[in-house]
């Protein structure tokens, strides 16, 4: 901590804080220092694939977050992983890149008033970044995808490396099959707008390694920059929110605790807060901005109300249905001896591919839960293994497991402080299955894995329905198993939304300003006003992208 006065403050060195540092500092006018609770990104299990089993759960890496207990799963209360390191969830993620489809963005820009936030808008800064596979391949499909997706460049230029994965399985194959047999067209696009299709998901790898916004927009380029300064291990606690002389209320700094001491860093432009939709909204109340009540039950002063600060939590929640195999490879049988797991390490130490370079998911498909839906509502993240969670052991027979989430929930949560003290994780309750709507697309996702499963290409292996079971045949029973079975996708949004002036709930303006109080943005996942259909790590960087273009712009 060599200085504590700067133009810029970004709080939050995960995805979108990586490459906002980046794009803040290429200017040398400006000086821009980088805050991050974790350490930095150097624990081998960050970069090689498979190990988020290995950073899930670990205070190396990741918060260690729970739920509360929630009436949609019985009475159960998840696990949330948070990415705490540099790079942050993009260090611990499933290294899925998913846009999302058209239609969100489109229902963003009716929501905010703002024609910016259309799908043909945001395009352009999706594709600012990207460093795509097809864009490296033979000139026909280089060609071909440039067209569907409207790149005019003529080569992979961006920092956000994006390839197909390095492995395939019989198993998943037979699947993808089935799907197709259920009705579900066959795809090799998952990012054209309509994600409609199963396919094997593309993955932000590079030759087998684990590409994190760290390594994509931090290295090497902010490191040398004189400019740029960063503070690892450092919390940032409270924002310093100032009075002007006109009256109106102005952001000009943080505290930040390093383990021993406070530091307060100043910002003579703007303080950007990127630590994700759990942490973003927490530290606004820490702040004594968010909804009154809640703030004087903590003894904190409300410096300005915001009622929607930790409101509108949306979530993907995964109903994983495990199905017993034969006669084909899983990863439950291929690890489940010291021959096997050396046969893996093996694989990945020469060729860099196998199931040490699995994204913990391979196969996806996007679907309708129901014929009448006018759009995919469904996705499915398809596993040829099967386990009790994530971090818990694999089973000791062959399975895999299908788990299908619900893409645009009705269910609506929060995150709430428990206390005044910054130490103290925040209560987070998300509130799934709470809508009649959410729990009849539960069980009707589960009536459609086993439509898939049923079909003549998987009938070779005579899979098995192990979980949940098929005794349960109701709605009543379906919906009721789901909240048995079913965890997060880790896809955390919407819990600092922006919207138009006359949304009282609207934290942010189109911009993703603090309404109400000047020299102070968010720009990470809590800024979405509704989920994103898909997983949301590739819309956060474009929120970012954006975000660093206005503020270039209104620098002058």
């Amino acid at each position: 901590m060599s200085d504590t006065t700067f133009d810029t403050i970004i709080i939050g060195g995960g995805t979108a804080g990586a490459l906002l540092s980046n794009r803040l500092s290429a200017d040398s006018r400006y000086r821009v220092l980088l805050i991050e609770a974790g350490s930095k990104d150097d624990y081998h299990w960050i970069h090689i694939p498979v190990g988020y089993l290995y950073c899930i759960g670990n205070p190396r890496t990741d918060w260690l977050y729970s739920t509360e207990p929630e009436a949609g799963l019985n009475g159960r209360s998840l696990r949330y992983p948070r990415g705490k390191t540099l790079g942050g969830c993009s260090s611990i993620n499933g290294m899925i890149y998913m846009r999302g489809q058209a239609r969100d963005y489109e229902q963003w820009a009716a929501l905010t008033g703002d024609t910016r936030w259309r799908w043909e808008q945001v395009l352009p800064y999706f594709r600012r970044h990207e460093d795509h596979w097809r864009l490296d391949a033979p000139a026909g499909v280089a060609e071909e995808f440039k067209r569907l997706h409207g790149n005019k460049s003529t080569g992979s230029t961006g920092e956000w490396r994006v390839e197909r994965q390095r492995l395939r399985w019989d198993l998943l194959d037979a699947f993808a099959q089935a799907a197709q047999q259920a009705g579900i067209p066959a795809t090799d696009d998952f990012n054209s707008g309509n994600n409609e299709g199963v396919s094997y998901f593309e993955v932000n790898q590079k030759s087998g390694w684990r590409w994190n916004s760290a390594k994509a927009f931090l290295r090497p380029r902010c490191y040398g920059r004189p400019h740029f300064e960063m503070w690892t291990s450092a919390l940032a606690t409270r924002l310093i929110i100032d009075r002007q002389p006109d009256g109106s209320k102005r952001c000009t700094g943080v505290q930040v605790w390093d383990g021993r001491e406070m530091v307060t860093a100043r910002a003579s432009g703007e303080v950007i807060l990127s630590a994700g939709a759990v942490n973003s909204p927490q530290l606004l109340q820490l702040s004594g901005i968010g909804p009154a009540a809640l703030l004087r039950r903590h003894g904190i002063d409300v410096l300005h109300e915001l009622p929607g600060v930790g409101a509108n939590l949306q979530d993907h929640l995964q109903i994983r249905a495990v199905f017993k195999v034969q006669g084909v490879q899983t990863l439950n049988t291929m690890a489940s001896t010291l021959w096997g797991k050396a046969r893996i390490g093996l694989e990945y130490a020469i060729r860099r591919s196998g199931p040490m370079s699995m994204a913990p998911s391979q196969l996806g498909a996007f679907t309708r839960s129901n014929p009448q839906q006018p759009h995919p509502d469904l996705q499915y993240h398809v596993q040829p293994l099967s386990l009790d969670a994530f971090g818990e052991p694999l089973h000791r027979f062959a399975a895999f497991t299908a788990s299908v989430c619900n893409l645009n929930p009705g269910s609506r949560g929060t995150v709430q402080i428990k206390s005044a003290d910054f130490q103290t994780a925040p209560a987070i309750a998300p509130h799934y299955l709470s809508t009649p709507e959410d729990r009849q697309v539960a069980a009707d996702s589960l009536r459609l894995t086993r439509r898939i499963v049923a079909q003549p290409a998987l009938a070779k292996y005579q899979p098995q329905e192990w979980k949940p079971g098929v005794q349960f045949r109701t709605d009543e029973d379906l919906a009721r198993l789901a909240g048995d079975i079913a965890t997060t996708i880790f896809h955390p949004t919407g819990t600092t939304k922006m919207g138009r002036d006359d949304d009282p709930m609207a934290v942010l303006d189109p911009q993703l300003r603090v309404r109400g109080i000047a020299g102070l943005r968010v720009v990470d996942a809590g800024a979405m006003p509704t989920i994103t259909s898909g997983n949301t790590n590739a819309p956060t960087l474009m929120l970012a992208e954006k975000a660093a273009e206005w503020i270039i712009q209104e620098r002058g």
